[in-house]
């Protein structure tokens, strides 16, 4: 057999294992061809594709590179470097490369479907949809352009036109894992959740390590306040490649404590994870693991460091981004309920739980001045990226319908200001703004001890409020976060807070009537 069969035997093996997503036995036969014809550039081009399914980025990046440099033409080798930035969330660079992919072929499918999914990152749906479509235009067999297109409409909250080509997905293809899975969100949201945990079984009897899915099947356990269950998946938010990144993923040699060995005489870690509000809400958990003679080190954000100075049962805290002392253990805050097998029943609900600065108490009643009527503190929108920010950001011009003009002080809880908001508050002066006066959440707390009431949407602030012992109403989206649970006005994880829920998806109008009503303004 001359070098030239034997390099062409590998590449076509090296491609029957990269469709079977064998991509160890893939890259091994891509590599093996390239010894013997080293400037191939399809052999290139599918191992670059092949390594990118390994996370070998830099690999993948390098053997794209050399293949467009054999053959400039290479649309194939364009998108791989367009996939290989996505995976950094270079969400305008990886555009561009796909353009340079459709400009040399235009009628390339894969390209014209993931540009719509990275305008979908980039919140431009309707583009996104047009690329989808174009995409399925040229392939209308294309399983995963389907589902890409599902993505969109469900970003989009055109659930029911998602779940038809969800559908069409999974008839062109019955084993097509995320197909399952992305449907089952969308069956989530449309409160469908019997049929969404069915989805995701599905996706999990298919693939059982697809981590997406049993993260998903855990946020849906978790809002029907199945704990028992709930809590255990939750733990695949670190497998999962959408979440753990997002969840603060860390690496540390130590093992995690998940409440079986003994830690008496031993020293933990706690650190945060996800947002503020979780940190604030999960950080009840510190005395417990003190209770059982530990001595615990907290690492947290700067912004919550004063806050926490004071936290019953921390030994040592360390703000993030210093040197953490010796350990035995450590755990993420969020899996503290898991550790101590944490029911409805058994939630620690006990407030207040954390206590602000007496002396800045003192300094924000002196900014305040003489009361003028019930002080109501608010917070209307998020100035996150979170990806679903509409779920719990409102206008403020409609956030005031629900707010008496008289009889009432008002005071914004919020640091910042969405852009959209800024021109209106400017001409409207009843609502006291103290914006970078606020330094951290040291500041919020005290800010919050000067008020009699806190209204806000699903932020941190609610979860400092309600940790503090203050009355606190939230607004809640028609399927809310998982720790409000389902069809209820109180949460058995703060007794001080009440729960306000959309009657329909995006029907803020019905909360804030309530609102109104219950402030006494008929």
């Amino acid at each position: 057999m001359t070098n030239f069969e034997l390099a062409k035997k590998y590449f076509l093996d090296g491609c029957v294992f990269l469709k079977a997503e064998n991509f160890s036995q893939a890259e091994f036969h891509f590599k093996k061809s390239l010894e013997l014809m080293p400037n191939r550039a399809s052999t290139l081009t599918n191992l670059s594709a092949t390594q990118l399914k390994l996370k070998k980025y830099s690999e993948a990046k390098a053997a794209a590179q050399k293949a467009i440099s054999i053959e400039f033409g290479n649309s194939e080798a364009y998108l791989n470097l367009g996939l290989i930035e996505k995976e950094f969330n270079h969400y305008e660079a990886a555009a561009t490369l796909f353009d340079k992919a459709l400009s040399l072929q235009p009628d390339y499918a894969e390209a014209w479907s993931n540009k719509g999914n990275v305008l979908n990152e980039l919140k431009r749906f309707e583009e996104a949809l047009y690329h989808h479509d174009k995409a399925l235009s040229l392939r209308p067999d294309y399983v995963e352009g389907w589902s890409n297109k599902g993505v969109t409409l469900h970003e989009l909250k055109r659930f029911e036109e998602a779940l038809k080509h969800y559908d069409k997905a999974l008839n062109l293809r019955p084993d097509y894992v995320e197909g399952w899975s992305n449907k089952g969100v969308t069956l989530h949201e449309l409160k469908r959740f019997e049929e969404a945990l069915h989805h995701y079984d599905k996706a999990l009897s298919l693939k059982s390590d697809y981590h997406d899915a049993s993260w998903n099947k855990s946020l849906c356990l978790l809002l029907e306040g199945n704990y028992e269950k709930g809590f255990p998946l939750y733990e695949r938010r670190w497998d999962s490649e959408k979440v753990s990144e997002g969840a603060g993923k860390r690496s540390f040699k130590k093992p995690v404590w998940l409440g079986v060995e003994s830690l008496q005489g031993k020293t933990i870690l706690i650190y945060g994870e996800q947002g503020f509000g979780d940190f604030i809400q999960f950080c009840r958990y510190v005395k417990l693991v003190a209770d059982l003679g530990a001595k615990i080190i907290l690492e947290v954000p700067e912004a919550l460091a004063g806050l926490m100075r004071n936290l019953e049962g921390v030994w040592q805290l360390v703000i993030k981004g210093n040197e953490i002392p010796f350990f035995d253990y450590q755990c993420p805050l969020l899996s503290l309920p898991l550790a101590f097998k944490t029911t409805i029943s058994s939630i620690p609900a006990g407030t207040p739980y954390l206590a602000a600065n007496p002396n800045k108490i003192s300094e924000w009643k002196q900014k305040l001045g003489d009361r003028v009527g019930r002080r109501i503190g608010l917070v209307w929108s998020s100035m996150s990226n979170f990806k679903v920010d509409s779920q719990r950001s409102l206008r403020l011009a409609d956030f005031i319908e629900a707010l008496p003009l008289e009889g009432a002080e008002y005071i914004c809880l919020q640091k910042e200001l969405k852009d959209g908001d800024k021109e209106f508050f400017k001409n409207y002066k009843n609502i006291k703004f103290f914006g970078d006066e606020l330094k951290d959440f040291e500041d919020t707390a005290a800010l919050i001890e000067n008020v009699d009431l806190v209204i806000s949407t699903c932020t941190s602030v609610p979860h400092l409020s309600a940790a503090l012992g203050k009355e606190t109403w939230i607004l809640l989206s028609h399927v809310p976060d998982w720790r409000w649970l389902l069809d209820r006005g109180d949460s058995p994880w703060y007794p001080s807070v009440k729960l306000y829920r959309q009657k329909a998806i995006g029907d803020w109008s019905s909360v804030l009537q309530k609102i109104k009503l219950d402030l006494g303004v008929r």
